[in-house]
């Protein structure tokens, strides 16, 4: 019931300015204490090995800190529960795409830079589009399914478990000179917590959209992205629209050539495809409510 309760919260309430205005969120102190370790740690030798003792210690504290919480009572339980799910911030930043895309080009890449990492100076209306609706299937596992998911399963714990790896995968788990070995164990942890949700939520746009008989192809293009997990939502989404997602982008300048998936999906997009890939979002977190709902029943 907690569970159902954090995610109407979440759904009703979302981020309010007036508080995180007022007060650091969770995740932004999570960022500060993650880039500490990374100023404090991140230099000299064996940095592979320090990078684990980090992810170690941050990942005691964090299931430490759930114990601790979640003694606290249901109440505090299901604030801190909503407070850490991210349905209806991602919904938001995502059709603030497309509201920016109708006003214009400029407007739209102002608000996609928003959410992805990727160059967006250069983009044409299908590449903002395109970008927007992979971090919102992306993000739809990241901030949302496996939240939820490692919440029913291991509590307060599980979900600050998860939630300070994959910060900490989004600072430092990059293959660059600086963090390829200090992040490599944020960045392989984050892959072992993502890959059960990654493939759920890519399930339940599947069975929310009717694609069951497109699973074997879900699966093909899956293998075809560059992340072991972020491929699954982005293939399924892209079949539930019947778009081609990722692509070539570019990174720092550099125009880096990926595969397409779904590539005979249509590839002009357009501010209704942000729209329509919203509305997918939105079944997707019915489909958990209504599967929590129904483990809550048992």
């Amino acid at each position: 019931m907690t569970l159902i309760l954090a995610m109407l919260l979440d759904a009703w309430l979302g981020e309010p300015r007036w508080l995180w205005s007022r007060a650091p969120h969770p995740a932004v102190l999570m960022g500060r204490l993650i880039g500490w370790a990374d100023a404090r740690f991140n230099r000299g030798g064996a940095r592979r090995l320090k990078g684990v003792a980090v992810m170690v210690v941050l990942g005691l504290g964090a299931v430490a800190l759930g114990v601790v919480l979640e003694a606290l009572g249901p109440v505090v339980e299901v604030i801190v529960a909503a407070i850490l799910i991210a349905q209806r911030s991602l919904v938001e930043h995502v059709l603030a795409v497309a509201d920016g895309l109708r006003r214009g080009l400029p407007q739209g890449r102002a608000a996609v830079a928003m959410i992805v990492s990727r160059d967006t100076g250069a983009m044409d209306e299908s590449a903002v589009a395109r970008a927007a609706i992979e971090s919102a299937a992306e993000n739809m596992s990241d901030g949302v399914v496996a939240p939820l998911f490692w919440f029913a399963v291991a509590g307060l714990p599980g979900l600050l478990l998860y939630k300070i790896t994959n910060t900490a995968d989004s600072m430092i788990g990059y293959r660059t000179p600086r963090h390829d070995a200090f992040g490599w164990a944020a960045a392989r942890f984050d892959d072992l917590l993502n890959l059960l949700p990654a493939r759920g939520t890519a399930a339940l746009i599947a069975v929310t959209h009717g694609l069951w008989r497109d699973w074997r192809g879900i699966v093909a293009d899956a293998g075809l992205h560059r992340s072991p997990n972020a491929g699954w939502p982005e293939a399924a989404m892209a079949r539930a629209l019947g778009i081609a997602l990722s692509g070539p982008r570019a990174y720092d300048g550099r125009m880096q050539e990926f595969p397409f998936v779904h590539a005979v999906g249509r590839k002009p997009l357009l501010a209704q495809d942000i729209e329509a890939a919203v509305r997918v979002l939105w079944a997707v977190w019915a489909a958990v409510l209504c599967l929590a709902g129904a483990l809550a029943l048992l």
